[in-house]
């Protein structure tokens, strides 16, 4: 199979071509290849698929029927590789949960789904770290904790491993009292807001932990230009730490909050325009390291009700990369290569994935993008619905298996 006169487009660079495809494989890349199977990509972007590695499942509820709905659905917004937080019902802190994430890690016309586990049980106590990481999670993950004794007994587990701990720095005293930033939007509205102390103390804390043990920390959904700069910072100095920020705060200020719109009750919650137009800033400076649609879906019965009683989160992986294409591509915020090094290089790399590259030898891992069509999103819960956005995901292509959309 021959996908031909693509507009190739990595992490690396962006040129005109064909690539050939057996068995799987990518096998050659070039100009006016022929093949019994030529699919013609004019007009079109050939991508990497992306990788996100904040991924929830609808209303938190680890099920099958939720797996297969996931994969589906990422794949069509560009995702071919999902990471699932481990903080479901049930948790992924055991080997019974992590075994049936991987009974689903592949299904026909679907993304990938992988996970990390919880580094603490539901009674609060470390999981099995080693034995779940040496079964195949990709990861630690915890919010905060203010527990050194726990964090030090982590650290030494992912000193031993090699492997990532992704840390949502959060206060839970600071954010339960809240239902959306502190600010003047939260006033006008009579709503409890959320301290930007809530992030911001705790990125610098853990910034020591990562720094003392040596050890990876992923800082996740990142909200305050501060806890940006801290990070890079902490980078500059050699420690190994990185910054990722969901899609909807680089999109969306809080005043998508009036009209008590549940919709836009996200975690962590929406920062004012100030806020959202600097973080843009330090994305196009470099600063920001990968990026996340944020997926953190809800039925109707958690989401139609008041504000207050409503459930944080929004839908929206399924517009992933038409909203990339829309608001960040042509807009000229970054080029669709440095979207690629975002929203799948960098996220590979954080887990030991390699992705994010379109080169001979590699297993194919191919989304089609045609800029040209539209997508209009029609989930009623979506933080974006009913816009209508530039580019259209028409094919995936895993391997030897073909997805058309």
């Amino acid at each position: 199979m021959v996908i031909a006169n693509a507009l190739i487009c990595d992490a690396d660079s962006e040129r005109l071509g064909d690539v050939r495809i057996h068995d799987g494989m990518i096998v050659e890349i070039g100009d006016s290849l022929s093949d019994e199977e030529i699919i013609n990509g004019e007009g079109c972007y050939l991508l990497p698929g992306l990788v996100d590695t904040n991924v929830s499942l609808k209303d938190g509820h680890l099920n099958g029927k939720n797996l297969v709905s996931l994969a589906r659905y990422a794949l069509g917004g560009g995702v071919s590789t999902v990471i699932l937080n481990s903080d479901l019902n049930p948790r992924i802190d055991n080997e019974i949960t992590l075994e049936f994430v991987h009974q689903h890690r592949r299904t026909k016309e679907g993304a990938t789904i992988e996970c990390s586990i919880s580094a603490l049980n539901d009674a609060g106590a470390l999981s099995n770290i080693a034995i779940l990481l040496k079964n195949g999670a990709l990861s630690v993950s915890t919010s905060t904790l203010c527990d050194y004794n726990l964090i030090s007994r982590i650290a030494q587990y992912l000193q031993m491993t090699h492997k990532p701990l992704f840390y949502k720095a959060v206060d839970k005293s600071l954010f339960e009292s809240g239902v959306m930033a502190d600010g003047s939007v939260a006033a006008s509205l009579g709503l409890s807001g959320i301290s930007p102390l809530s992030e911001i103390v705790h990125v610098a804390s853990m910034i020591e932990v990562a720094r003392h043990f040596g050890i990876k920390i992923v800082f996740k959904s990142i909200t305050e230009s501060r806890s940006v700069e801290l990070i890079e910072q902490a980078r500059i100095s050699g420690i190994d730490v990185a910054c990722e920020v969901g899609l909807h705060h680089l999109l969306k200020n809080d005043s998508a909050c009036k009209g008590y719109d549940s919709d836009a009750k996200i975690n962590p919650p929406l920062v004012n325009e100030e806020k959202r137009v600097s973080l843009i800033r330090l994305l196009q400076d470099g600063n920001i390291h990968s990026l996340s649609a944020l997926h953190q879906p809800n039925s109707d019965i958690h989401k139609d009700i008041t504000f207050n009683d409503a459930s944080f989160g929004t839908t929206s992986i399924g517009e992933y990369l038409p909203l990339c294409y829309t608001h960040l591509i042509k807009n000229k915020i970054i080029t669709m290569s440095r979207l690629i090094e975002l929203a799948s290089k960098n996220p590979a790399q954080s887990v030991g994935l390699s992705k994010g590259v379109i080169k001979v030898g590699l297993t194919a891992d191919l989304i089609l993008f045609n800029p040209n069509e539209m997508t209009q999103v029609t989930h009623h819960h979506s933080l974006y619905k009913n816009e209508n956005l530039y580019g259209q995901v028409i094919m995936a292509i895993q391997g030897d298996l073909l997805t058309k959309f």
